[in-house]
């Protein structure tokens, strides 16, 4: 066959005249793209999505072999810990009615700490003479696994909805929200090792810079794992509040509180605290501001915004600012390194906003995992 003779600009319609083949090139795409366009969409973001899946389920079977392992080492149980171990990951945790809110966060306290009180208990009977210490940094590692656990149940399940229906909106909000949910899960995982050996996260740095100032204190417990510290400085009385290190807990620190002003109120509080950066915010920097700095599901915030509003008390807050990852993971030089610059903006905001003779009550919030005091 001779094709020397083809006309090409005739055939592809390069000519004046419109040309049917070029035309068909041109409608089947489109016509295809109208018809199937979602279900295309709906393959491709799923092979994304399945990637990250595959990533969330890394992370949760290797937190539970971890944990698993780390019981064995250290507990030493009598009995091969797993089947308990699993319960314990599939506990939940059912909220409140919420529909009069009146007395909402009584409730909430009251289900969350029957939590924790269960959880320990069952977690030390599987080894009686486990110690406090050892104990605190299995339930850590315990959350640590039924959060990463349920974060790829509930994504699993959102992925699996959206492919049983071939609905190509419901799957966008998941391709929207996965990034932030794996970067989450990713510090979550990359904290373990660190809670393992019991060093300081970047969440411990209000426990360290009020740790540091009460080395030389007298110390009492004041509340379920919390403790309280009492010095002189710039000729104010200072007390010193943080949870009690070095195990991995945040304490009561509400609680404390009331028993605080039941025998000596404050004239100010100061909370030092880490924070979450913003995106193009530089890691470890210091803040200023008002107002209780304290993270969690809201209930020690509003026992402290509570008692202060009762009592008149002015609220200050200074913030060490982080990443997701930098807050749960292993304490990085940079912000350990800013300890003494908190330190110094405390003594002028004490300076600045009480007189010779009063009291200030300066809180270090967050987990006191490595810190003593």
């Amino acid at each position: 066959m001779d094709f020397t003779d083809i006309d090409f600009d005739q055939l592809f319609g390069s000519g004046g005249d419109t040309n049917p083949i070029m035309m068909l090139i041109w409608i089947i795409p489109i016509f295809i793209f109208v018809l199937y366009g979602q279900r295309i969409q709906l393959a491709v973001t799923s092979g994304e999505i399945k990637k990250g899946i595959k990533k969330l389920e890394d992370y949760k079977t290797k937190s539970r072999t971890e944990l698993i392992s780390y019981i064995k080492k250290n507990m030493n149980p009598a009995e091969d810990p797993t089947k308990k171990v699993d319960r314990f990951l599939d506990y939940f945790t059912i909220m409140p009615v919420d529909m009069d809110p009146n007395g909402i966060i009584g409730k909430v306290r009251h289900i969350v700490r029957a939590r924790e009180d269960y959880t320990r208990e069952h977690v030390k009977s599987l080894s009686p003479q486990t110690s406090e210490l050892e104990l605190t940094k299995i339930q850590t590692l315990l959350e640590i696994a039924t959060t990463l656990q349920m974060i790829h149940k509930v994504i699993n399940h959102m992925f699996l909805t959206a492919k049983k229906q071939n609905n190509y909106p419901l799957i966008l909000p998941l391709q929207m929200i996965l990034p932030f949910i794996l970067e989450e899960a990713e510090a979550m995982h990359k904290a373990i090792p660190a809670f393992k050996m019991g060093q300081p996260i970047g969440d411990g740095i209000g426990p360290m810079v009020v740790g540091k100032m009460m080395l030389e204190s007298k110390k009492e417990s004041i509340a379920f794992q919390t403790v309280l510290g009492e010095t002189q400085h710039d000729q104010r009385k200072l007390l010193l509040l943080k949870a009690e290190g070095p195990g991995s807990t945040v304490g009561r620190p509400g609680d404390a509180m009331e028993t605080i002003l039941s025998k000596n109120k404050p004239d100010i509080i100061i909370m030092v605290d880490a924070a979450l950066k913003m995106e193009g915010e530089d890691s470890a920097t210091i803040a200023q501001g008002f107002g209780a700095a304290i993270g969690g599901i809201g209930t020690e915030r509003f026992q402290i915004e509570d008692i202060a509003t009762k009592n008149n008390i002015p609220i200050f807050a200074i913030v060490i600012k982080q990443s997701v990852k930098e807050a749960i993971t292993l304490m990085t030089k940079d912000i350990a390194d800013k300890a003494d610059d908190v330190r110094s903006q405390i003594s002028e905001m004490i300076h600045d906003n009480t007189k010779p003779g009063q009291t200030v009550l300066l809180i270090g919030v967050g987990n006191t995992m490595g810190i003593p005091q």
